[in-house]
């Protein structure tokens, strides 16, 4: 297939500043994501971490049971986005080694891989956003055409099997082991000896709730299935100041506690199911407690971060929510009866709002 010609190439055509090069890399912004997400499916990083070695791409080519020529080129992209080293013989064989960011970030076996993040891009929200124009026309979200379920029931979708319950929980952990604590000290809450993480979904962030706060304890709130399998997969017995409560916080009683997490909850939905489920909390809080929001904040005139708004068109395709700035959040407290409210940013995806019951 014949590459397109460059603008400004041909005669007569611009040249110079009106060269659409901006344009054209978002033209191409998924040639990125596609690239790390099939060198970490085929395990890439890995075979080069577990080597301890450079290895050519036909040494490569063996061990991920790939084509050497395909091989040979997506390591040439993946050395081109800095993920990894090359190293150029004496006879022109070029050989491949992890970059530091790639060794911590891209390998299964680091405590801090985004491998089963990147799978859940790539299986799930990237087929989703095939449906991006539909969602932007209709104003709702695309699980019926990317994967032929009914998106009535917003968790049934996302749940709508196993192996994808899992793999949205292992999406989770891994985010919450490197934004985590950020948010969970963002304010201090070791006033706040009983904790329930609503939505808390594979324990990470009550883990890190446990570590920063020695004094506290923490419940993990979620739907029956997603608790069986965090004890399953997640939160061992070890872990004795974590606990769990079996239930659907817009549905069952919500316990008495003297603070309230809702991590990447609100996103999830509407305002008006946002203040449903925040004055549910707030008559359940004590006195003198507070719920802690932790979301991806936009800038108060809505003008980023790009991220943010990325995250938004993301709740449109695959939730019935969207992203707040810290007033809005601030707003749907106020609305539920929360007070004092404050916001602290953390300088990483995710913010935290903290608003307060009055004594």
């Amino acid at each position: 297939m014949a590459e397109p010609p460059e603008v400004g190439s041909e005669e007569g055509t611009p040249a110079g500043d009106s060269y659409p090069r901006q344009i054209l890399e978002y033209m191409q912004g998924f040639f990125v994501s596609k690239t790390v997400f099939t060198a970490c499916e085929l395990g890439v990083f890995d075979v080069l971490h577990g080597a301890q070695r450079p290895l050519s791409a036909e040494q490569l080519s063996r061990q991920l049971e790939a084509s050497v020529d395909g091989t040979e080129r997506l390591l040439a992209a993946c050395s081109g986005l800095q993920l990894l080293h090359t190293h150029r013989q004496e006879d022109g064989t070029v050989l491949y080694s992890n970059t530091e960011q790639a060794s911590t970030y891209l390998t299964r076996s680091s405590p801090l891989s985004l491998c089963q993040s990147i799978q859940y891009y790539s299986r799930t929200i990237y087929l989703c956003w095939h449906h991006l124009t539909d969602a932007v026309r209709e104003g709702r979200n695309q699980y019926e055409k990317a994967f032929g379920v009914s998106s009535q029931d917003l968790f049934e979708a996302l749940y709508r099997s196993d192996e994808e319950m899992v793999k949205f929980m292992q999406l989770m952990n891994s985010v919450w082991n490197i934004c985590g604590r950020d948010v969970v000290t963002a304010f201090d809450l070791s006033p706040f000896k009983v904790i329930y993480d609503l939505g808390g979904c594979s324990g990470a962030l009550a883990k890190h709730c446990t570590s920063a706060y020695p004094e506290c304890t923490v419940t993990i709130f979620d739907l029956p299935k997603v608790v069986q399998t965090s004890r399953e997969h997640f939160v061992t017995a070890a872990e004795q100041r974590i606990s769990f409560h079996e239930g659907d916080f817009f549905k069952d009683h919500l316990p008495e506690a003297d603070l309230y997490i809702l991590a990447r909850i609100l996103h999830d939905w509407t305002d008006e199911r946002c203040i449903e489920l925040l004055t549910r909390v707030y008559h359940a809080c004590k006195p003198g407690g507070a719920v802690l929001v932790v979301e991806a904040l936009l800038h108060e005139d809505g003008s980023g971060p790009l991220t943010v708004q990325f995250y938004s068109l993301n709740m449109l395709v695959q939730t019935e929510g969207r992203e707040r700035t810290a007033a809005q959040y601030a707003a749907l407290l106020a609305a539920a009866g929360f007070t004092d409210v404050q916001e602290r940013r953390t300088g990483k995806i995710y913010d935290a709002v903290l608003g307060r019951k009055e004594a």
